[in-house]
């Protein structure tokens, strides 16, 4: 499963992105109005010049300009030699130009019938903006981080609540009633509602789970009241000396799985008030000397069919685990296998180390079929019908026990089903 980030973390990342980005769109509108900016002075100061000079020379046709530090003027003369990088511009005004190593802008007019271009020096306020620029976008940066600091306090603070509810609703037990959700002095009003409506269920849930297991104890007493009349009536049905040995067999038969069913009925109660006492009810299994057993109890049911039932020869497979859950859990197998065979071999396997395999020639599944009973048993919700206790019931206790339980099928080809045993084997 994917790791997922927290709320805090994706709003932290939302704000700091937020005033990043908002950051860095006034730093460039910033740089580019002062670009702008930087240009109407160009444009201006050198026009200035240049309306001075045409007015000059208008008004005496003998003025000389003369040429400053910063401030040259090229008019054509041949006295004069035009640097190459201001050979060839149109009228305008040209910015960055870099002539002998050092960075100018050039304002070119037509006057008099020839081009004049002054020409002024920037180097050193390209510095001086370059120095700028730089304090600019370091004081942006430090902006930026004290933001962020500022957000992760506001949102730590804005979210803790949140993240403190959320970390007691991870610590609830399903198995422990009296159970509540506390917020803060500093949630908010909406944190204050779910918690209420959290504890609301809680508490209808501990009633409900009350409710529950006032109900297992009254239906445990009334199973075990049946099957201790038929186990009793069964005793003194064999203390008879006359009895016949076919009706003997038969009611020991009786006696011995009302014994297997007030032991199953038992762990069936455990599982549903406490699961985890589940394992404690295990012993030794002997897997090759329960199969037999088990096999025999269910082949009457193939006698009305063209049904035969094998088992091949086993290995010794002992196991630890609930005996009644293991003869309920391969007997209900084998008993769907009857159920869905007409006619053909249903073979059941051990291997080693503790691996039960069961092949019937039925019907078979369709993957559809296949997929929907395990979405059943993942969800340990409904029951299959037929005898047993179903494939749903086994699958929780294969979950608890450690079991591992797989169906394979194909349509008109029969279905394998393999019960693993094998995490809990000896």
């Amino acid at each position: 499963m994917a790791t997922r980030s927290g709320l805090r973390r994706r709003i932290m990342l939302a704000l700091f992105a937020y005033a990043a980005l908002l950051s860095a769109a006034v730093l460039v509108q910033g740089l580019l109005i002062n670009e702008y900016a930087e240009r109407l002075v160009w444009q201006s100061l050198l026009d200035a010049e240049l309306d001075h000079l045409v007015d000059a020379r208008k008004a005496d046709p003998a003025y000389r300009w003369t040429d400053t530090k910063t401030l040259t003027l090229f008019d054509g003369s041949e006295r004069q030699r035009l640097p190459a990088a201001l050979r060839g511009l149109p009228p305008g005004l040209h910015d960055d130009i870099l002539v002998e190593g050092r960075e100018r802008v050039a304002m070119v007019r037509m006057a008099e019938g020839r081009p004049l271009m002054l020409v002024l020096d920037i180097t050193a306020f390209e510095q001086r903006e370059h120095d700028m620029t730089t304090t600019v976008l370091g004081a942006a940066v430090l902006v930026v981080v004290l933001l962020g600091l500022a957000i992760a306090w506001g949102v730590g603070r804005l979210v803790g609540p949140l993240s403190d509810m959320a970390r007691s609703i991870g610590t609830l037990r399903p198995d422990r009633a009296g159970q509540r959700i506390e917020v803060g002095d500093t949630a908010s009003a909406e944190l204050y509602v779910i918690a209420a409506a959290l504890n609301d269920y809680l508490q209808r849930n501990d009633r409900f789970v009350q409710r529950e297991r006032a109900f297992i104890d009254s239906a445990s007493h009334e199973l075990r009241t049946p099957i201790a009349v038929i186990a009793g009536a069964t005793e003194l049905a064999l203390g008879q000396p006359d009895v016949p040995d076919g009706v003997r067999n038969q009611l020991s038969r009786i006696q011995r799985t009302a014994r297997e069913v007030e032991q199953l009925v038992t762990l069936l109660l455990v599982l549903a008030k406490d699961p985890e006492r589940l394992a404690s009810a295990s012993e030794k299994v002997n897997l090759d000397e329960l199969l037999p057993t088990i096999v025999e109890d269910h082949r009457h049911l193939a006698r009305d069919k063209d049904l035969s039932l094998e088992l091949p020869p086993m290995p010794a497979c002992p196991v630890i685990a609930p005996l009644p859950i293991v003869q309920a859990a391969i007997g209900n197998l084998l008993r769907n296998a009857i159920e869905n065979s007409d006619r053909g071999v249903v073979t059941i396997r051990l291997q080693a180390p503790a691996t039960v395999t069961i092949e019937d020639p039925g019907h078979g599944m369709t993957p559809e079929e296949i997929s929907a009973i395990h979405a059943r048993m993942a969800r340990s919700g409904g029951s299959r019908d037929g005898g047993g206790i179903g494939l749903d019931l086994i699958a929780r206790l294969c979950e608890h026990l450690g079991w591992k339980l797989d169906i394979a099928s194909a349509v008109e080809r029969g279905t394998r089903t393999t019960l693993d045993l094998a995490p809990n084997a000896d």
